[in-house]
């Protein structure tokens, strides 16, 4: 696993309540973690440092997506379940650009 991998982990919903098999895309590898970004198909949810993604057989997004910059989540490597597939050297430099902005560095 890489940076810019997007990957099937089972995501918690924000209240704890339980959880789903959702997308989200690497931006950290370590050893024994990764650091994640939720990817959403409710494009209605959109906030400043979200990132749009259209599906492609790069990518292995089935629809319009969301990269919410804003839900990042440290997990264990061993609850990734698999690898959908991965976004451009393009898309992975507005990702860098935009948690520049959103983490304040």
């Amino acid at each position: 696993m890489k940076k810019g991998d997007v990957v099937l982990i089972p995501f918690p919903f924000s209240d704890l309540t339980g959880k789903k098999n959702r997308p989200a895309l690497i931006l950290v590898d370590s050893t024994y973690d990764v650091t994640v970004a939720f990817i959403t198909t409710q494009l209605k949810w959109k906030e400043n440092h979200d990132i749009s993604l259209e599906p492609s057989m790069q990518n292995g997004i089935k629809k319009s997506s969301l990269i919410r910059l804003s839900k990042l989540m440290t997990i264990d490597k061993n609850l990734v379940i698999g690898k959908l597939g991965e976004i451009s050297k393009q898309e992975i430099i507005t990702v860098n650009s935009q948690l520049i902005k959103i983490l304040q560095l």
